[in-house]
């Protein structure tokens, strides 16, 4: 399942979320605003900034694929991967 790192605000994040729904892409999302841990970990994750979306996508093997801002098709495709 794709999780996203959010906020209210974001353009991009609303975007994101439009174009999952419209793909059938179940996903869960973070307000980074309300939960300080996943403000951290997106910050981690971002070189210290706190940029939205930050996606993140567990595979197979265990670990997770995790992006900043991505495309659709980038969303597919990881998630093709991960099957």
């Amino acid at each position: 399942m794709v999780t996203m790192y959010s906020t209210p605000w974001c353009g991009y994040c609303r975007r994101l979320k439009s174009q999952m729904e419209r793909e059938g892409i179940e996903y869960t999302v973070i307000d980074i605003e309300e939960n300080p841990e996943a403000a951290k970990f997106v910050m981690e994750a971002n070189g210290g900034n706190q940029t939205v979306p930050t996606v993140t996508i567990p595979t197979k093997s265990g670990e997770t694929v995790t992006m900043t801002n991505p495309t659709i098709v980038q969303v597919r495709e990881a998630l093709e991967k991960s099957e």
